[in-house]
């Protein structure tokens, strides 16, 4: 099959003819129909991903048909799904608490054994799938993998949000915009917050009640002040260390941080403003991914028109063309995000 093979980090992606994948007994093949590219693609693009060596095949955030389904499996021949970033095993006391999540035998196609950056992909495991609703298109299903469930995951299964509150969501790229479409969605009032005015005018366009653009500085009072005292929930979607601590600080008491935004490498480690946590009792929530039994209550909210996910999608792309979606990472990115759909271009 047709792969993009990394080989040497911050390099381009080698496209290469490797062998196909084999199925595992309780997994399926896919034939991949779509594969978004994601930040924590780059991460491991740039070699800040511990997991990610050279000979990685990337691509986390697929979607395909099956082409061979293992003896274990329910799915068969035809079959359209689309899988979370994590597979879980199902049987540890953290799968069956409903905490797939964080199971410690999870598997992950495109960090430790190959992704979707390819034609086909093995998948193990594969009781985390769910299948293709027809009205969602391949490529927006795609781009639901990653950003879109992490952030529904956030929202939903830790802070909790509600009606009426504010949500400050720093940075929007793609999980900002996810959560910023499934906050309106969830009724919240959404301010969002970046360095790129046409990002900023994006936002706004799609139900934003106020864009900041940090370059000017004093991000969290402004926020307080817009908000009338500060947001109940504030999301921090770049892993560094001067959005985080304005997702801190422009809470009001009692608020909740989502730590979404992946912190590694040289961000692994930061100085936080604990004293705001302690003074305004504030909880700190970190998230990574969802867990898998959550995916039908998220697939549905969009089949039935409570939130239209089309917007996430900036453009569809070749194989060919992953390197550039990447090497645009290193700098702030257009509005949207990318998703491979074609496989041989």
């Amino acid at each position: 099959m047709r792969a993009a093979v990394l080989r040497s980090y911050n390099a381009d992606l080698s496209l290469e003819t490797v062998p196909d994948p084999t199925c595992e007994a309780d997994g399926v093949v896919l034939k991949v129909l779509a594969c978004g590219v994601c930040r924590s693609d780059w991460h491991g693009w740039v070699g800040e991903h511990p997991r990610v060596k050279p000979g990685q095949i990337q691509g986390h955030e697929y979607c395909g048909e099956v082409v061979e389904a293992g003896p274990l499996a329910k799915w068969k021949q035809g079959d359209r799904l689309v899988a979370p970033f994590i597979l879980a095993c199902g049987a540890c006391p953290d799968c069956q608490s409903g905490h797939q999540n964080i199971c410690k035998s999870q598997r992950l196609p495109g960090f430790v054994e190959p992704g979707a950056f390819a034609e086909y992909v093995s998948v193990p495991f594969a009781h985390n799938l769910a299948r293709l609703p027809e009205a969602l298109s391949p490529v927006v299903a795609a781009g639901l993998g990653c950003r879109v469930t992490t952030a529904w995951h956030a929202l939903t299964g830790r802070a909790a949000v509600q009606a009426g509150e504010w949500v400050a969501v720093h940075g929007t790229g793609g999980i900002g915009l996810s959560v910023l479409l499934l906050a309106r969605a969830l009724g919240a009032r959404v301010i969002v917050v970046d360095v790129v005015p046409e990002k900023l005018t994006h936002a706004l366009g799609l139900g934003a009640e106020a864009a900041i653009d940090a370059r000017q500085g004093d991000v969290a009072a402004r926020i307080v002040e817009i908000t009338g005292g500060g947001a109940q929930v504030s999301i921090e979607a770049l892993g560094i260390e001067a959005t985080t601590n304005a997702s801190i600080e422009c809470l009001r008491p009692l608020g909740r941080h989502v730590q979404v935004g992946m912190p590694v490498g040289h961000t692994a480690h930061m100085q936080i403003n604990m004293n705001a946590v302690y003074m305004k009792n504030l909880a700190l929530f970190g998230t990574r991914g969802m867990p898998s039994w959550r995916y039908p209550s998220l697939l549905e909210m969009i089949t039935r028109g409570a939130v239209d996910m089309s917007p996430l999608i900036a453009r569809e792309v070749a194989l060919s063309d992953a390197s550039a979606e990447l090497r645009a990472f290193n700098g702030p990115t257009p509005p949207g995000v990318a998703v491979i759909s074609n496989f041989l271009g």
